[in-house]
This record gives structure tokens, C-alpha cells and sequence, in this order.
């Protein structure tokens, strides 16, 4: 049985062989079918680390099919995307995809931009982007007491994702990210233990080893004489825990912090759970002086009425739409109505997923005020992000 690096699917036998051609070039293997049911036949075949390139438009089984058959998948290959039909049809493909926990790399309208095509061939077997909760899940070989180990004895860290203001580009915040370092799989990235964290009821104790480590790092840095806000990601859990605003209250008095220097973050999506007590919390963080960020704005189903219910004082323009502005007119004009959006509400406004300077002028064109992404930095450790600041100050 011959593995191959790269499956080419499409029903144009010249758009297979030019492409084929390419791949050869690059190095990699590749096998090819202008038939979608002759390659599900051979699903069984494909690894994990191979990179599917898909036509929506086949003549038999379509590609939204094939897609659905790879998501069934333990470990599905990474998948690019390629279709006659107009943009619309394909990043509402795209966004099936990751929908369905597939590793979509990007999609390529016909006639073929052969330049684009590959420049996201040259990502294969790099990370596309930084897993950060939710999404492809590599199933670790961990359980739930180790888990609960490892937040016991300190083997949760924090990495930190600077925020630059876009106007002069100085940073004035940073984002703590937690990673797990496992004493035998290395550093883990959170989609491998936060959604256990929460089923194990070992979230709280989780969240509270985290916001511990930024306050920590936050009063170092204060007595550094760098003034950096820092913004932590709460879950779900968090935001209908009655008691968590007077643990962050205390924690923050015990450590002689000002509130307004932390940022909690929470997702639209998981205001929806509870949503009365999640609005009662949020609204005594607020008034204990706690800044509130709705984050992955735009990617839930009912972001105004969030907006005008909580009281939240940032929103985070979601990077699905960020990182693609420069490309995809759409993406562009919804970043720019949420820049708006966030001015007529006196928002802060944060655009993650920065990934070049293409896209950091737009956003400075457009007005908003943040940007985090790799074009600015990657999420480093503590005394790594202390240095960059010191830097870049």
C-alpha cells in the first residue's frame, strides 16, 4: 500500500496533471482521482498528516459528501478547497469544514491562482495557526487524573501573546495563553485538555491556577515598570459560578492590583448556556471595576443581542475573518462593520490573527484600535514576553 502526501481530486484531467506537476516539484507524493467515489474507496488509506485537495464540483459524489466521510474520520487529513462556483459557495464550504473539525488550509476559486495554490502547499506539515481551544483534537494519550496532577503540581504555564495599538505600534497589553507541559508529551496546546477540564469538573481549579500565574505576572511586570493590561480566557463554567466575581475581587486586592488592568475573555457562544446568571456575573465583574472582552465576535449566533445585554467593554474581531480581509472582499466588510459597530458602542476594539503587514494597514485604514497576531509576535513564555516588551516598548 503506497501512502501518499497529497490527494488531488478533481474531475479536469489537465487541472490534474498541472497540479500533480507542481506537487512533484515541491517533493511530495501524490495520488490523483477525477472520480470522488474511486477515492473514498481508498478513505481508509488516508493519514493524518496527508493534505486533501478537493473540487466541490464532481461529477458523481460532491465534494460537501467527501467531506462529510473525511469528518467521520479519528484523524482527518488536512484539507484544501478548489471550485468553479462563485466566493460565496466556497467559504460557506470553508467554514462547513471547520465546522465539522476539519483542518481546512484555505481555498482556491477556478480558474486556479496557481501562485496561491502554492504558497498554501508550503504549509504542509507546518501549523497554520496556533490551535487555541475547540477545533482538531490530536486525542492525547492523557486522562483526567493526570490532569488534575498536573494542575496540582504547577505543570499548567502561560504563554503571552502581545497586543500592539495600531496607531503607533506600541504594545499595551498582552493575552496569557495556558499550555500544559506534559513530563512525557511535551507542551500541549489547550484543544487537548481544556474540553476535559470541563467535563472532569476540574475547569475552576484550572481557571484559577491561570488567572493566579497572570496576576502573578502582571505585578512583576508592574514592578518592571511595564504597564501591560493582561486578558485571560474564562470558560463557560466560569461565567455561571455565582461566587467568581468575589474570587477575582479578592485575588486581585490580596496581589494590590488595579481590576482595570485584567481583561476576561468569554465567547459569545458560551453566554448562551445560562444566559441570566452568566449576565448577573458579568455584570458584578464589571462593577468591581473588571474589564469584559466578547471574544470570536461574529462567529455566534446572536452577537447584537450579546452586545446589547452584557456589559462588555472590548470586542475581538475573530480571526476566521482577520486573516483573510485582504483577500476575501467579504471577510473585509465584516471586519469593517464590527469596527463600527464597536465605535458607536465606545468598544475597544481587538483584531486577532494578524498575520502580515497587508493586513495590519487595512486594519489601521479601518480604524481599529488592536492587533495580536504572529506578523506581531508568537505567544512566548513570561520571561521571553519581558524581554520583547522591554524591546518594543
Amino acid at each position: 500500500m503506497i501512502m501518499a502526501e497529497i490527494y488531488l481530486i478533481d474531475d479536469e484531467p489537465e487541472l490534474v496533471s498541472i497540479l500533480g506537476e507542481i506537487v512533484k516539484r515541491s517533493g511530495l507524493s501524490f495520488d490523483s482521482y477525477t472520480h470522488a467515489a474511486l477515492f473514498l474507496e481508498r478513505l481508509h488509506e488516508v493519514q493524518a498528516d496527508a493534505i486533501v485537495i478537493l473540487d466541490l464540483m464532481m461529477p458523481d459524489i460532491d465534494g460537501i459528501e467527501v467531506m462529510r466521510k473525511l469528518a467521520e474520520l479519528d484523524r482527518p487529513p488536512r484539507l484544501i478547497l478548489i471550485s468553479g462556483s462563485d466566493k460565496g459557495v466556497l467559504h460557506s464550504a470553508e467554514e462547513l469544514g471547520r465546522a465539522q473539525n476539519l483542518r481546512v488550509l484555505g481555498s482556491i476559486a477556478k480558474p486556479l491562482d496557481l501562485m496561491r495554490f502554492v504558497k498554501l502547499l508550503t504549509q504542509f506539515g507546518t501549523a497554520v495557526e496556533e490551535p487555541t481551544g475547540g477545533g482538531f483534537d490530536f486525542k492525547q494519550s492523557v486522562t483526567s487524573s493526570e490532569l488534575h496532577h498536573g494542575i496540582l503540581n504547577n505543570q499548567m504555564v502561560l504563554h503571552y501573546q502581545p497586543q500592539i495599538r495600531i496607531s503607533d505600534g506600541l504594545p499595551i497589553g498582552v493575552e496569557a495563553l495556558v499550555r500544559w507541559q506534559h513530563p512525557e508529551l511535551g507542551l500541549l496546546m489547550p484543544n487537548c485538555f481544556v474540553q476535559m477540564a470541563e467535563q472532569g469538573n476540574l475547569i475552576d481549579l484550572l481557571t484559577q491556577k491561570v488567572l493566579g500565574a497572570a496576576v502573578e505576572q502582571r505585578r512583576d511586570w508592574l514592578s518592571q515598570g511595564l504597564m501591560m493590561g493582561v486578558s485571560v480566557n474564562i470558560s463557560s463554567r466560569n461565567v455561571t459560578s455565582l461566587t467568581f466575581p468575589e474570587q477575582m475581587a479578592r485575588m486581585l486586592i490580596e496581589n494590590q492590583l488595579d481590576p482595570g488592568g485584567i481583561t476576561l475573555e468569554v465567547t459569545e457562544t458560551e453566554l448562551m448556556e445560562e444566559l441570566t446568571t452568566s449576565l448577573d456575573i458579568l455584570t458584578r465583574l464589571r462593577l468591581k471595576g473588571i474589564r469584559l472582552s466578547i471574544d470570536d465576535f461574529g462567529t455566534g449566533y446572536s452577537s447584537l443581542l450579546q452586545l446589547h445585554r452584557a456589559p462588555f467593554s472590548e470586542l475581538k474581531i475573530d480571526r476566521s475573518f482577520v486573516s483573510k480581509m485582504h483577500v476575501d472582499d467579504e471577510a473585509k466588510s465584516i471586519v469593517e462593520t464590527c469596527v463600527t459597530l464597536g465605535k458607536k458602542l465606545k468598544m475597544s476594539l481587538v483584531a486577532e490573527g494578524v498575520e502580515d503587514r497587508a493586513t495590519l494597514d487595512l486594519l489601521a485604514a479601518l480604524g481599529c484600535d488592536l492587533a495580536q497576531g504572529y506578523h506581531i509576535a508568537r505567544p512566548m513564555p513570561g520571561d521571553e514576553m519581558s524581554v520583547w516588551l522591554k524591546e518594543h516598548g
